[in-house]
């Protein structure tokens, strides 16, 4: 089972293919299916989908769906990585997932959001988190300086929303 977390194909590592096959799955997902309109729908105002006859629920579970198996798959691929099941493994990835959506245009209050983009706030991340350990930064200030990203990225969703907000009232 190693080689799921360290191995190789050619010169690519095996965690860096099953990423780029899971975000070619969702681009297809949330591109070109009627699932990803309805998702982005129920996001964006989701009585008013309802509304259109879309079942809210279904769409919602099959989301929770994927979710759980995508946690799970990330959790196979960390194990082999480091060899060792350890259940506070992943614990403190919440915050990188979430600054890196963030990050790549992903709203907060949902509806909005393109995949090409939350792979730039995944590098952006992985950069980040990267370089900090490299110069050898405190784990608290590493804490500290992905908080102040992530406060910076939703407070400039924030403005961004409500710059929407007040041309869409006054036209």
């Amino acid at each position: 089972y190693t080689v799921i977390g360290q191995g190789y194909l050619w010169f690519i590592p095996i965690p860096v293919i099953i990423m780029g096959v899971t975000f070619l799955l969702g681009y297809v997902v949330l591109n070109k299916m009627k699932y990803g309109r309805y998702i982005y729908g129920i996001g964006g105002n989701e009585e008013a989908t309802r509304l259109s006859g879309i079942n809210v629920n279904k769409i919602k579970y099959l989301v929770y769906s994927i979710s759980g198996l995508l946690s799970g798959l990330a959790g196979i691929v960390l194990l082999s990585r480091i060899n060792s099941g350890q259940p506070k493994s992943g614990q403190g990835y919440e915050m990188d997932v979430i600054t890196a959506v963030v990050l790549g245009g992903v709203s907060i209050s949902g509806g909005e959001g393109k995949i090409g983009f939350v792979i730039i706030g995944v590098l952006i991340m992985g950069i980040l988190a990267n370089g900090m350990i490299l110069i050898n930064v405190n784990e608290y200030v590493q804490w500290v300086v992905k908080g102040l990203v992530l406060l910076a990225a939703v407070g400039f969703d924030r403005f961004v929303q409500s710059r929407k907000a007040v041309s869409a009232t006054s036209m």
